[in-house]
């Protein structure tokens, strides 16, 4: 049994062992979660409309076959005016602007906050940077129904955020296949064992350790470094938040990481095309 193995098998025996128990802590999260129903049930009368609109757009840009062939880790850079555990970042950002410099200084993609409640993001600011940049761009919000991965390819995104802590297994399995169905590549965002042995159920390709606990807003890099064991080889692996300069970067991904995705540092940088570059300068190391 390889080590892989031996953990589902752990986390199929005790889910809460791992960190499942957290789904049941009242906070932040929840309160998030309660306010995506209630969109999700607006949006409830737009499916339609939504479905059609998705076949008009552009096809999505492929991320992984040209990420597996970099020897330098990917950076995908993120619009974010603010936060809940760092409140506000820059609440006057220019999307456009910001990405633009992202791009010129080598991010491999720009992830966008769509959430406006929480983090100042819209739909509007995704529409932009997708219609002006070249690189895939990532709709990173709070999904729980398939009419929000609609929409996202609607918008225009080529990836989309999904995160396990807040789905049942089932549900997540069929909303990572109905982003790739719609020709999107799903990050599938992870924070402990047993939500990597679920990632990988879904059949993710690319997952995303949030070194960012949801539940307290706490962060810490040794969480990729704690997991990264348990993501095979063929599967990208994304390092998210709490990375702030190369030095980092450089800590990822010699656990392993393949990208990193960064939002607040590059936000408050002065330079976030230098940042940027420095950043996706530091070399793949990978895992067996």
């Amino acid at each position: 049994m390889t080590e892989v193995q031996a953990q589902r098998s752990r986390a199929d025996a005790s889910p809460t062992e791992f960190g499942g128990d957290s789904l049941r802590r009242p906070g932040i999260l929840d309160r998030i979660v309660a306010g995506k129903r209630g969109e999700v049930e607006r949006l409830g009368a737009q499916r339609r409309d939504l479905a059609r609109a998705a076949d008009d757009v552009p096809p999505p840009r492929p991320v992984l076959e040209q990420w597996r062939e970099r020897r330098k880790v990917a950076v995908i850079a993120e619009v974010k005016r603010r936060s809940p555990g760092a409140g506000a970042i820059d609440p006057g950002l220019d999307p456009l602007s910001l990405s633009a410099k992202y791009e010129s200084g080598g991010a491999c993609a720009i992830s966008v906050l769509t959430d406006a409640a929480w983090f100042g993001g819209s739909l509007d600011d995704l529409r932009a940077v997708r219609e002006a940049r070249a690189v895939p761009v990532l709709r990173k919000d709070f999904v729980i129904d398939e009419v929000q991965v609609t929409e996202a390819r609607a918008a225009g995104a080529d990836l989309v955020l999904l995160i396990v802590r807040i789905l049942e297994p089932a549900l997540l399995g069929d909303l990572r296949a109905m982003v790739h169905d719609l020709g999107m590549t799903a990050l599938v965002e992870v924070h402990d064992e047993w939500e990597v042995d679920a990632a990988l159920e879904a059949g993710a390709g690319l997952v995303g350790v949030n070194n960012r606990d949801l539940t307290v807003f706490e962060t810490d890099l040794a969480v990729t470094e704690r997991l990264a064991r348990y993501v095979p080889g063929d599967v990208m692996l994304v390092s998210e938040s709490g990375i702030r300069d190369r030095d980092d970067v450089a800590r990822v991904a010699a656990a392993g990481a393949d990208a990193v995705l960064v939002g607040e540092a590059l936000v408050r940088s002065g330079s976030p095309a230098g940042l940027v570059g420095e950043m996706a300068a530091v070399g793949r190391v990978g895992r067996r």
